[in-house]
């Protein structure tokens, strides 16, 4: 393994170890026949909410000794890591997997530009994001004009604003020709229903009780054809963001952290994660830049308010500086042409 190729080669599960409706199976009675069995000293929990939640309730029902490990490209679950802008200092969020993420996004974002200014249409580009809108994030970070989040559902009068946004965007557009970001996990104003609610792409759910989202990006676009009367075209970014080589700042950060795990094994210290302290470049990315916090602390962290203006339906400058420190933002040009205009006779 050289350390940049994508993807776990622990592989990966959605199982829950406790019971659930979708399976009554109390699995945790088999962790401790296996631990014993294959003489595991301690558990180290890599994922988000759902895997370090389960390992957390672990720790505190059985008593096993486990270290918690934050991976997730939504970058939503809580690390307190400290982000200092124009002298405040705001809690955000930086999770091993978001950074490397968030580059294929900002670059998906930049390039759909091309075939959105070659036709004149808009582009609505679905974003993974269940409850955050951090990733999403970097599509703007990549030029995206307009941008919508789970964190503040579209409802009936929002809507409305939404499309003047659009058109708005549109219309000031030089080429004719916008990338709208959209987070999967949109709330989203459906005048047949008279209710606000995502689009699913399955009713399933796993065993942590979540079904699959998916297709709020056509949704949108058609609802923007019919009322502002643009072509508008969806395009869902799928897996993409989760797939590849893991980038620089990604793999520095994983080490840093993973330094910090091997710290808390010598110490005995468990049922703690190790997080950054502040959000950092890629060259200060050191274990002094890192510490623990406690798992009963671990949960689902949005999108804070700095980070999103709710009214220009757009991310914000505090954001662009949050991911300056993770990504180098490319360039955004459009295509230079000046044809002469040649009208009939």
């Amino acid at each position: 393994y050289d350390g940049w190729y994508g993807g776990t080669a622990l592989l990966s599960s959605r199982t829950n170890p406790f019971p659930t409706k979708k399976n009554p199976e109390n699995r945790v009675p088999q962790i401790l026949k296996n631990l014993e069995r294959y003489k595991i000293d301690v558990l180290v929990s890599i994922g988000g909410d759902d895997t370090n939640g389960a390992a957390k309730k672990l720790y505190e029902t059985e008593g096993i000794p486990v270290i918690g490990f934050p991976k997730t490209i939504d970058n939503d679950l809580r690390t307190r890591t400290i982000h200092n802008y124009d002298g405040k200092e705001i809690e955000a969020v930086l999770c091993p997997g978001f950074p490397s993420a968030a580059e294929g996004i900002m670059n998906f974002a930049n390039r759909m530009r091309t075939t959105c200014e070659s036709h004149q249409r808009i582009c609505v580009l679905e974003v993974m994001g269940r409850d955050a809108g951090w990733l999403t994030g970097a599509a703007f970070y990549g030029g995206a004009e307009v941008s919508l989040v789970p964190e503040f559902e579209i409802t009936k009068e929002r809507k409305e604003v939404f499309f003047e946004k659009v058109k708005e965007a549109y219309m000031s557009s030089p080429k004719k020709a916008i990338v709208v970001a959209v987070s999967e996990g949109v709330r989203w104003y459906d005048a047949v229903k008279d209710n606000v609610d995502v689009v699913y792409a399955s009713s399933e759910v796993d065993e942590y009780g979540h079904a699959r989202f998916g297709g709020i990006s056509g949704i949108i676009a058609s609802e923007i054809s019919k009322r502002l009367g643009i072509e508008a075209r969806a395009q869902i970014t799928g897996y993409y963001p989760r797939s590849g080589r893991c980038m620089e700042y990604d793999r520095r950060l994983t080490i840093t952290l993973a330094d910090k795990v091997a710290d808390l094994l010598l110490r005995q210290e468990y049922g703690q994660m190790p997080v950054l302290t502040k959000i950092v470049k890629s060259i200060e990315l050191e274990e002094y830049n890192t510490t623990s916090i406690d798992m009963g602390f671990v949960g689902n962290r949005p999108l804070q308010n700095e980070y999103y203006d709710i009214n220009k339906y757009s991310f914000t400058d505090t954001y662009s500086d949050f991911l300056s420190h993770i990504v180098e933002k490319p360039e955004i040009n459009q295509f230079k042409y000046d044809f002469p205009i040649v009208l009939p006779q």
